[in-house]
């Protein structure tokens, strides 16, 4: 069992295999990653996800950039140990032509990135007119049963705000005999040029609240899912938040090998040339250096 100083016990396990990617959304933080020159092989990626299974970790996710863009992503899926849980998080650009293989390999479900329904708005955010192509990701993925399958909803004010009862009624649209699609709304990690567009989620999760007729608390940063007569929403609140922080049971591991201690930290641990008990040896250094970024 991976246990920080506070008493957090690590069960998840985030890994980016590439930082390439076919949009340029403007909100992107690369998790503090800067571009990659070399990745990291399919044989390392699987390696350094056993070192963290026989550690104790549960759910593994795989990340990008785009990790659809590796042309190896069937391979590394089929290398993983047998996590209870192996989700990938994608723009859903390149899902409808790989979701059956994606399934085939072990994959259990998906997360996509969808911050709007208008065209327009779609270019605006990513640099790209490939919304038609992400939402027959969505219907494939849903098909192959990469469920249940989370929406990732960046809110952007003055954007996409006054989209979000439409983007969950897509969302709902799937939900015909049981929960296939969910959404989740993430709180702006604003910048320089994002800062404009900030706005706090609370004002959802206030409106989701009086209408849900069922709450639950996740283990996950006890984020909160709202079952509405509208669909199902999760609410993700990193920012200025000691919940999310005291309740983090994830780590990450960059494209390049290196542990990324924090989300909103750039504290990193090289393990990319480390074997055997070396690797687990420094994962459970890296673990006790862990320390919650509000409290």
């Amino acid at each position: 069992m991976l246990r920080d100083l506070y008493g957090r016990v690590v069960t998840n396990l985030r890994i980016s295999v590439t930082q390439r990617c076919n949009l340029n959304c403007i909100y992107c933080h690369r998790e503090g990653e800067k571009e990659c020159v070399k990745e990291l092989s399919a044989e390392k990626i699987a390696e350094i996800a056993n070192a963290f299974y026989e550690l104790g970790v549960k759910k593994i996710k795989i990340t990008g950039g785009e990790p659809l863009l590796r042309k190896d992503i069937c391979e590394i899926i089929s290398m993983l140990p047998e996590f209870d849980e192996i989700s990938l998080t994608t723009n859903g650009t390149l899902l409808s032509e790989k979701a059956y293989d994606l399934r085939e390999a072990g994959l259990d479900r998906v997360n996509v990135s969808l911050d709007t329904l208008n065209s327009e708005k779609f270019s605006l955010i990513t640099g790209s007119d490939k919304l038609e192509s992400v939402l027959e990701g969505i219907r494939s993925a849903v098909e192959a049963n990469l469920t249940p399958l989370k929406l990732n909803m960046v809110l952007l004010k003055g954007i996409n705000d006054e989209e979000v009862f439409d983007v969950l009624s897509f969302a709902n649209s799937f939900n015909k005999d049981d929960v296939k699609v969910i959404l989740q709304l993430i709180e702006l990690i604003p910048n320089e040029k994002t800062r404009k567009f900030y706005l706090n989620p609370e004002i959802f999760e206030e409106i989701f609240s009086r209408t849900a007729k069922i709450v639950k608390i996740r283990d996950m940063h006890r984020r909160r899912q709202f079952f509405t007569p509208f669909g199902v929403v999760e609410i993700v609140k990193p920012l200025d938040n000691t919940e999310f922080c005291r309740h983090c049971n994830r780590i990450r591991v960059t494209s390049d090998g290196k542990i990324k201690l924090c989300l909103l930290r750039d504290e990193f641990i090289d393990i990319s040339n480390l074997s055997g008990e070396e690797l687990k040896k420094e994962i459970v250094k890296a673990v006790k250096m862990r320390k919650p970024f509000f409290t």
